[in-house]
């Protein structure tokens, strides 16, 4: 592959402004910044993980809520995500991952098959970590799988420590998409037998 599979988008609603750029094709570096700390390390262990180059600068009403600019980031992200696919030709499209934190142990699986999907199963009433709230990542979650349009299931097999599950998710989504993402050279066009994705 010649050419680097990219995409930049800006949103901007009385709420937030978000700008993504994104390179799937990269080495894992990234420049986050949310006005969330905890997001931005999230994001940050996501670039890294996935080995995709992220810049991400967001600007939102925190005086409000961490809500708008969390879910709207997963929005943009998602449709950089989906923009920066193409039509997808010679993808692997599955990925998988179970993935240790230490006492946590969380199973992420993605399908880019076009069919935007989320099944999340975590314990409920969880601790907030800092001031963001768990909750939030499930807010993240469905609005990058929506918008990406791909197919995601998160399950939290056993944890205990907030911090430790929200990592092992945004880990093991890194490492599903690095997966499902990669081009492989015995794939001929779109990997679907309708031929399209």
């Amino acid at each position: 592959m010649t050419d680097k599979r990219r995409a930049s988008l800006q949103r901007e609603t009385t709420e937030t402004y978000v700008s993504v750029d994104l390179v799937i094709d990269g080495s894992g570096s990234s420049s986050i910044q949310t006005g969330i700390p905890f997001l931005d390390h999230m994001l940050t262990l996501l670039s890294k993980h996935s080995l995709f180059d992220l810049q991400i600068d967001v600007r939102g009403d925190l005086d409000v809520d961490f809500h708008h600019s969390v879910e709207d980031t997963g929005i943009v992200l998602g449709k950089c995500l989906a923009q920066a696919l193409g039509d997808k030709s010679g993808i692997r499209r599955y990925g998988w991952a179970i993935l240790p934190m230490d006492e946590t142990l969380v199973r992420v699986v993605v399908d880019l098959g076009g069919r935007p999907y989320l099944c999340y199963q975590a314990p409920e009433n969880l601790a907030p970590i800092g001031q963001f709230s768990f909750e939030l990542v499930e807010e993240f979650l469905r609005a990058f799988s929506s918008n990406a349009n791909l197919n995601l299931h998160v399950d939290i097999l056993r944890g205990r420590n907030s911090h430790h599950m929200a990592e092992g998710i945004f880990k093991g989504l890194a490492k599903t998409l690095d997966q499902a993402c990669q081009i492989d050279s015995r794939v001929k066009g779109v990997p679907s037998s309708k031929g399209d994705l």
